[in-house]
């Protein structure tokens, strides 16, 4: 029985002095296989031929206004490449027609700059049909083709305080308004402090699926305080824009995030990227007392 032990802690004494003495060569052996995990991948960035970007928005009333510039690769300087031989022609009904100057500016009413403008003011109606034609020397054609939406009213505008003491307290604002029957239809909702060249404080847009013919209430959380100028603007449009919109969205939520897919911008034009639309609005002007 002393023999057999003995054997036993022999046999112990011997397994624990190999592990001892195996254990490095295995911790080596796996960072070894570590390196050899490890590979340099070459991520070959596509560079294609430039494109023209456009961006005009069209409002009755207005003279026309439009930014003109070229897409550039991935990792170039994210300065815009504006090019100067753009000739741009804006055309709707009643024979309007006229192509745009070359005058870069800044718009201080929206806070957007643009590289062409125009010198008359648009008559534009509800289903008028513009049509815009960006071209330069190089042979790039941009068109695109836009129609104004009926506006659509906004029944009411309100806001209601919560219950928290007076130096705390934060109102809410409501709007309604009646969704057009048998059309679809797309709402973007936005409130502006003080003005509209600054980021709204509320910006989001929906679709009418759910709201046919009915009355939509669009509101906010209690974010505003006592004596806040606010400017509520409903803006109704079609079906392309609100693609372009959400697209724009998602491409910058995936800018920069390693799990996101990436997103393609939806244009409203061919032959290049950007967007081409007449603004369709009601807005309001409230005073939180």
């Amino acid at each position: 029985m002393a023999v057999v032990q003995s054997m036993g802690l022999y046999l112990n004494n011997m397994l624990t002095f190999s592990i001892r003495r195996l254990l490095p060569l295995v911790l080596l052996a796996g960072l070894a296989s570590c390196d050899n995990l490890q590979q340099d991948i070459d991520v070959v960035i596509p560079d294609g031929p430039a494109q023209l970007v456009v961006e005009c928005y069209l409002e009755p009333n207005q003279r026309a206004q439009l930014t003109v510039s070229e897409t550039a690769p991935y990792l170039s300087s994210p300065i815009p490449v504006v090019p100067e031989d753009v000739t741009v022609v804006i055309a709707g009904p009643n024979r309007q027609r006229e192509t745009l100057l070359y005058d870069p500016g800044f718009n201080f009413v929206t806070g957007k700059v643009y590289t062409h403008r125009g010198r008359n003011r648009l008559l534009i109606q509800p289903g008028d049909v513009f049509t815009l034609e960006a071209k330069d020397k190089k042979g790039r054609v941009v068109t695109g083709t836009a129609k104004m939406p009926t506006p659509v009213p906004l029944d009411t505008v309100e806001f209601n305080f919560n219950d928290r003491p007076a130096q705390l307290r934060e109102a809410i604002v409501l709007a309604r308004f009646r969704d057009p029957l048998e059309t679809l239809d797309f709402y973007r909702f936005q409130i502006h402090r003080d003005s509209i060249s600054q980021d709204p404080e509320v910006d989001y847009t929906i679709e009418d699926r759910l709201n046919e013919g009915k009355e939509v209430t669009l509101g906010t959380a209690y974010i505003f305080d006592p004596g806040d100028n606010l400017i509520i603007s409903l803006y109704h449009f079609d079906e392309p824009y609100y693609r372009f919109l959400q697209s724009t969205q998602n491409a910058r939520n995936a800018n920069g995030n390693p799990f996101g897919q990436p997103a393609a911008v939806q244009s409203t034009v061919q032959g290049g990227i950007g967007v081409f639309t007449i603004l369709s609005y009601e807005r309001r002007s409230l005073v939180i007392p």
